[in-house]
């Protein structure tokens, strides 16, 4: 296996046809499809299914591409250190549930790390996504939390795809409202208070259980319930609607505004959030770095 077979596999998977790609490396179509031919027979492995539409990675192959995009990424920046060569576009993602605080995080490492040139991606994104994108390294680092409610089944999912759990804090349950809500007068909230304002919650596309729930609590009924998919549009109705959500009650002003606050919920239970990483492959650079930043904001909470 050499270098030039691992860029010709992520060259494929991001054009979707081997001509493309052939055209990039400026080498014959045959070639390219030889070489990837021969690094899939020494594997023994599939990497991609060809069909008259160009090419499609297998699941194994997937799995095969992020190992290989962490091996290019360490080369181009040795290659750019000791080389001479010039700076790369450097790379990172990661994919969290809907926290304030991992965003905060996301902006100072591109503040103080990105370069010239970057390819920086933040996905708040559904629970099991972020699992299987840690998973499948699309993302170096995950961030969600688990409870007393949802920890077995989610352990049990993290330990399957040989992930990583790793504590951050633990926060107490809170409600965001809108600041002008008739809730946030209250210094502390009981559920019965929530009972008459619409509940706001994430919604979890097909594995929609209440284990991969980004609310605590969320088995409990409900008569008014909306689902949504971006933290945006939830505190528009928050302020629209006079709703709530539950949640770490960890929030930024700075990056939210003024307009939604945060107030006590009380309930026993608690939330530890916490960052997965993958068991096989250390974080990178940025990766590394994104987890000192997490740490460091999370130690003012």
């Amino acid at each position: 296996m050499t270098l030039q077979q691992l860029r010709y596999v992520t060259a494929v998977a991001d054009t979707g046809t081997i001509s493309r790609a052939a055209q990039q490396f400026f080498i014959a179509q045959p070639s390219l499809t030889n070489a990837i031919r021969e690094l899939e027979q020494e594997l023994g492995l599939t990497i991609f299914h060809r069909t008259n539409r160009g090419v499609a990675l297998t699941p194994e192959g997937e799995e095969f591409l992020g190992y290989a995009r962490q091996v290019l990424a360490q080369m181009e920046l040795i290659e750019e250190k000791y080389l001479g060569t010039a700076p790369v576009k450097h790379q990172f993602c990661v994919s969290a549930q809907h926290y304030s605080f991992a965003v905060e995080a996301f902006v100072e490492l591109l503040r103080e790390y990105g370069g010239e040139e970057y390819d920086f991606r933040i996905r708040e994104t559904q629970t099991y996504e972020i699992i299987e994108d840690v998973a499948k390294l699309r993302s170096e680092v995950g961030v969600l939390y688990l409870n007393h409610d949802n920890e077995t089944v989610l352990r049990k999912v993290i330990r399957e795809h040989d992930l990583t759990f790793t504590p951050l804090f633990t926060a107490k349950p809170h409600v965001f409202v809108s600041a002008s809500s008739p809730l946030a007068q209250k210094k502390a909230l009981t559920l019965d208070d929530l009972k008459p304002y619409p509940r706001l919650s994430y919604e979890q596309g097909e594995h929609n259980a209440f284990y991969f729930s980004e609310e605590i609590l969320s088995t409990l009924d409900s008569k008014k319930d909306i689902l949504v998919r971006d933290r945006a549009t939830l505190f528009n109705l928050l302020i629209g609607l006079d709703g709530y959500t539950i949640c770490s009650g960890v929030i930024s002003e700075a990056l939210n505004g003024p307009n939604i606050c945060a107030v006590p919920l009380l309930v026993e239970d608690a939330m530890q959030i916490g960052y997965l990483t993958h068991k096989q492959v250390q974080p990178g650079r940025f990766g590394r770095q994104y987890i000192e930043i997490l740490k460091k904001y999370t130690k003012q909470i």
